[in-house]
């Protein structure tokens, strides 16, 4: 199972449009090779570099397993989006208090839909996937505030 964006340049950064510096918008992903067992799809996009500890930008759950890509500032037709670390439910683009920082889209295919309401917090999705994880596969993008 792979994931994959345009949104993160030749060097391995992120593109400001979807950052706080920028548009602030949700980056285009292509998702390919997924499990054909897969009942549904997660994505979480989150920073492991937060001062505070992993942070979250964007989760996504209950994706039907034939969405191949999201669209740059789009919702998936099917799918709902959780609550964000900055209390919002669904896309917070990057925006690192200070240094660089790792940014990573993680896309979970698994063997049942979670039924979770909109606005689930990560614990709350954590606990549903656990157990129900077929594949994971990960792309990461950097970036550092603008000064």
């Amino acid at each position: 199972m792979t994931i994959g964006t345009t949104a993160i340049d030749g060097k391995g950064f992120l593109l400001p449009q979807y950052t706080c510096d920028g548009e602030n918008i949700s980056p285009p992903l292509t998702f390919s090779e997924l499990p054909i067992e897969a009942k549904s799809l997660a994505m979480i996009m989150d920073d492991p570099d937060a001062p505070g500890g992993v942070f979250t930008h964007w989760l996504l759950y209950d994706m039907s397993p034939g969405v191949l890509q999201l669209t740059e500032n789009t919702m998936p037709m099917t799918g709902i989006a959780g609550t964000n670390g900055f209390g919002n439910t669904g896309y917070g683009g990057a925006c690192p208090p200070s240094g660089t920082h790792r940014y990573y889209f993680t896309l979970f295919a698994l063997d049942r839909m979670l039924e979770l309401p909109e606005g689930a917090s990560r614990e709350t999705l954590d606990a549903a996937m656990e157990g129900h994880i077929l594949e994971t596969a990960r792309v990461m993008g950097r970036y550092a505030k603008s000064a």
